[in-house]
């Protein structure tokens, strides 16, 4: 079948067999032991998704399994960058509780008291395994000792991953046609094209093989399964028949009001103005429309292969009582707010899909428009797989919204940097910089956040409710990656002694 539209398509009809078929009746209890697979895919804005309302898509595996499960439209990472919102959801501790707020600090050194839920679910009788992009993706933040088994990451790009940072990669050099987005001298991990191999040969098909493989198996013991996608992060290569899906003529850029910043506080614009340069020369290049055409590719391949393993799932003598968790770790800027990547507090960088499918839930296809965070997800599958509850834990668990859809949640918290907090709740987003600079918008009127109203007078009330919710303090950042010596055959960390020349 040449056509991956219409393999698509097939892959989510099956899919949508499965799901209906292996419906439990509302309200009942979950058979014990339940397994688990949770599915997480990088860098995914919600709001590229067919069954978040973008009609420009090719999504129909994860669009099924939205209409299928409980699909949460109001949900927020804990961090918009990889390593601190990865660390959130599997710790259960949020940013400001932990002091890691960036891609430069070891989680496991700072954190030696962390049980996360990959070691949780070992604990209480689990085999635990998982493949690709879990935790963040350089060498030292996947501990060996949270797995059974794992298989580690295999990169699309091997030439451009140093050794001291991934030391399980075989250095290659760079192909010809390198840089495939025809921009030299262009940051080496953003780039965009096809590469000449075969789709098996991506390192999203390994991770989905493994995980094929791993529920083709007959398991007496229940399962905790992670498969982490690694599209549509950067760089953002995929076959060549994902990108004919969206003839350039067909894509549509965002809107950008060339005054859309002239209302922010200092912070915002600097978070605005990371990366600026890629930005600049993105538009100088005339490349926007081809980079916003490979970031709709490189989604529908990632949405292939989520189809792929939940096929997978399917076929297996495991689908009846296997929990899945869908999840994207963060946003993604398509040069909204004249800025590129993840990294702020507005909604393209925090809101993220969050899919959840479980026996027993009640009215599956219907939107939960309460605030959520993927904090929520690791007290959510304590209470799910009926394990001890843990009283430490940041987030609240979803099971009430997936047995009833009108359940009452509080606002929920977003985390970027020391002191900068965004509050989010059904129609508002508020955010408060760490040296006071605000930010309020009504989602609901205004959900491309182009009006900040925190000066204004009449809407002083609804800042003071939300503010409420904003952390009272904030733990000091943890120490970065270079102030260690990590070995990774040991995974041992030695903080390095200060300089006393320093």
């Amino acid at each position: 079948m040449k056509n991956p539209g219409a393999r698509l398509r097939l892959a989510a009809g099956s899919l949508m067999l499965c799901l209906r078929a292996v419906a439990a009746p509302a309200g009942a209890p979950p058979p014990r032991p339940v397994h688990v697979l949770l599915v997480t895919i990088d860098t995914l804005r919600a709001d590229h998704l067919g069954t978040y309302g973008y009609g420009r898509i090719e999504t129909p595996n994860i669009d099924r399994l939205a209409e299928r499960g409980v699909l949460f439209t109001n949900a927020h990472c804990a961090a918009p960058v990889c390593n601190p919102s990865r660390t959130a959801l599997l710790t259960g501790w949020s940013p400001a509780h932990t002091g890691i707020y960036d891609n430069e600090q070891y989680w496991r050194p700072a954190l030696p008291d962390a049980v996360t839920i990959p070691q949780y679910f070992r604990r209480n009788g689990y085999y635990v395994a998982g493949a690709g992009k879990v935790f963040h993706h350089v060498a030292g933040f996947n501990p060996p000792d949270q797995w059974d088994r794992f298989q580690l990451q295999v990169f699309d790009d091997p030439w451009y991953r140093r050794p001291a940072w991934y030391p399980w990669v075989k250095k290659e050099p760079a192909p010809r046609g390198h840089p495939f987005n025809g921009l030299p001298d262009f940051p080496g991990e953003f780039d965009w094209g096809v590469l000449d191999k075969s789709e098996a040969e991506y390192g999203d098909q390994r991770a989905v093989d493994f995980g094929a493989e791993f529920l083709a198996q007959k398991r007496d013991q229940p399962f905790f399964l992670a498969i982490g996608l690694w599209h549509p992060h950067i760089p953002l290569f995929a076959p060549q028949s994902y990108y004919d899906l969206y003839p350039p003529e067909r894509v549509r850029l965002p809107e950008t009001p060339s005054d859309d910043l002239d209302d922010l506080p200092a912070q915002a614009r600097k978070f605005a103005a990371a990366r600026r340069q890629e930005y600049d020369r993105i538009l100088k290049e005339g490349k926007w429309r081809e980079v916003v055409r490979a970031y709709l590719a490189s989604i529908s391949f990632a949405d292939a292969m989520v189809g792929r393993l939940l096929s997978a799932l399917e076929a297996s003598a495991h689908a009846r009582d296997t929990i899945i968790v869908f999840w994207s770790d963060n946003g993604w800027h398509l040069g909204e707010k004249q800025h590129w990547h993840k990294s702020t507090l507005w909604q393209r960088s925090t809101h993220v899909p969050l899919i959840v499918w479980a026996p027993g839930m009640r009215e599956p296809g219907r939107g939960r428009p309460q605030p959520v965070n993927l904090l929520d997800v690791y007290p959510t599958l304590i209470e799910l797989c009926g394990l001890p509850r843990r009283k430490d834990l940041d987030g609240t668990s979803l099971a009430p919204l997936l047995r009833d859809p009108g359940s009452k949640r509080n606002p929920t918290v977003t985390t970027y940097g020391n002191g900068n907090h965004s509050v989010r709740d059904e129609r508002w987003r508020y955010t408060r910089y760490a040296d006071g600079g605000e930010e309020l918008y009504d989602c609901a009127a205004d959900p491309n956040e182009w009006r900040n109203l925190a000066g204004e007078p009449a809407h002083d009330r609804i800042k003071q409710e939300l503010g409420r919710w904003l952390p009272k303090t904030s733990a000091p950042p943890k120490p970065v990656r270079a102030d260690y010596d990590f070995d990774f055959a040991t995974h041992r960390y030695q903080l390095k002694k200060p300089n006393p020349g320093s």
